[in-house]
């Protein structure tokens, strides 16, 4: 799902990526004290034997029916959801984890962890290893510890750090560091490389914002069943978010898109709204039967950790977001997605995100290595610049986060259309040969298979 949503208005500052130690303590002044946002996630030195996954309580299964429709059987539609091209998370940085030898098994090693892993640092420390300070002054962070905008805030930045971290790796080219303001309040920190050996375009976006609620947004939320009471026409809120999407030059190492979000909304007796949402999928330009199982079994084993039933709910809840209606397929092989999560209650929830967070690494990393010097041909190139026109298409008609930010005034729109391909290509009446590996392609995005 593309990411969009929160609203920059200029950019203040350029940096390359690098910790912020001398830095940290005399950060941005504060911001409206009970608006601002923080996240807590991933340590920032895992070890071989540590595990990527918290540990959390089981969850009941959300009461929102069947997963991703409404009692009518609509799909849900969000408002101001920090989707796919606008913020961005990712999950531990895999020090030698991901070195030649047998990719998926090091990827598994990974996910075991000791229990003091689990403890969250010092924030003053975890900091320094963003690639950016937080977008929150880092003594508001620490003066609310305990509440679940700085938990969320630290999640995001960790798991865009980490993120960055492993793809700078494998690369050897460096992020652009982009922190922006947002007006109305609040602001995110892009982080974009383009051109580089291995990947064309890389964007991992962080974004938390606040204020009040546009009457547009007010409405979206209430078209999906949302009960919103405002104080003189007003609705505070703040929300954010962790958004990528990775356009790779090999066409047999997929793209791929996460983006992990909170929201919450204060109502006209001082009582508060939230929620989670996000996912993560993978959109190859050629099938790879254990690439798919890799992928997806290791989302599932994040999601079995809570409910299991999350996994084959958040599958087919994906299968059906990332649809291209107008060509009557999907736009990759799915993942998970979900939205408006709530229940059992919000400690619960958020360990369930920061399961997903974590997998992020392990779960594209090795696919990459994997096929890191695949040759290819300018026939498989080509197929790789028709599928990414698909891309295009989902992203800038259907993803509700695009079309969000882009009608909402103040909008950042370099955050906005980050998720887009430096290239892509339409041809006419383009239809693959029947028995070829672009046709196998076509079939399973016309019908979607269960991998796991």
């Amino acid at each position: 799902m593309a990411t969009i949503v929160f609203y920059s208005v200029r950019t203040t500052q350029t940096t390359t990526r690098r910790c912020f130690s001398s830095h940290l303590k005399g950060l941005a002044s504060a911001i409206d004290s009970g608006l601002l946002s923080s996240t807590p996630g991933p340590s920032s030195t895992l070890l071989p034997e540590t595990r990527w996954f918290s540990r959390g309580t089981s969850l009941r299964f959300m009461s929102h029916g069947t997963a991703g429709r409404s009692a009518s059987g609509q799909t849900r539609r969000g408002a101001l959801a920090l989707s796919g091209a606008a913020a961005v998370t990712a999950a531990a940085a895999v020090a030698g984890f991901l070195a030649n030898a047998n990719h998926f098994q090091r990827a598994e090693m990974a996910t075991k962890v000791s229990q003091n892993q689990e403890q969250e640092g010092d924030i003053v420390e975890r900091c320094r290893e963003f690639m950016s300070p937080p977008v929150t002054d880092i003594s508001v962070l620490q003066g609310r510890k305990e509440e679940m905008s700085t938990k969320m805030e630290m999640l995001i930045m960790e798991t865009q750090a980490e993120f960055c971290k492993a793809l700078q790796k494998v690369d050897g080219g460096t992020f652009k560091v982009d922190r922006w303001e947002r007006k109305e309040g609040g602001g995110g920190i892009s982080c974009v490389m383009q051109g580089g050996k291995v990947f064309e375009k890389a964007g991992v976006n962080v974004s938390v914002v606040f204020g009040n609620l546009t009457e547009e947004a007010a409405k979206q939320m209430r078209s999906r069943g949302k009960v919103l009471k405002g104080k003189d026409g007003k609705l505070p809120f703040c929300a954010m978010g962790v958004s990528s999407v990775i356009h790779p030059k090999n066409p047999h190492i997929p793209t791929v898109h996460f983006n992990y979000r909170y929201f919450e909304i204060e109502e006209e007796d001082g009582t508060k709204q939230w929620w989670f949402g996000g996912g993560t999928d993978l959109t190859p330009v050629y099938i790879d039967k254990d690439d798919a199982f890799h992928f997806h079994n290791t989302l599932k084993e994040a999601c079995d950790k809570h409910h299991p039933q999350y996994y084959p709910e958040f599958k087919k809840w994906c299968d059906r977001y990332f649809y291209v209606r107008h060509r009557g397929e999907t736009r990759g092989i799915g993942g998970i997605f979900f939205d408006d999560l709530d229940s059992p209650n919000k400690e619960d929830v958020f360990d369930f995100v920061k399961s997903c967070a974590r997998t992020v690494v392990p779960c594209y990393l090795p696919i990459v290595y994997k096929h890191l010097n695949d040759s290819f041909t300018d026939e498989e190139k080509d197929w790789q610049q028709v599928r990414r026109g698909r891309y295009v298409e989902f992203n800038l008609v259907y993803d509700r986060g695009v079309k969000f930010g882009l009608a909402t005034p103040g909008s950042r729109i370099e955050s906005i259309l980050m998720s887009l391909p430096l290239t892509a290509r339409w041809e006419y009446m383009h239809e693959p040969a029947k028995g070829t590996k672009e046709a196998e392609m076509l079939e399973v995005l016309q019908n979607p298979k269960e991998w796991v």
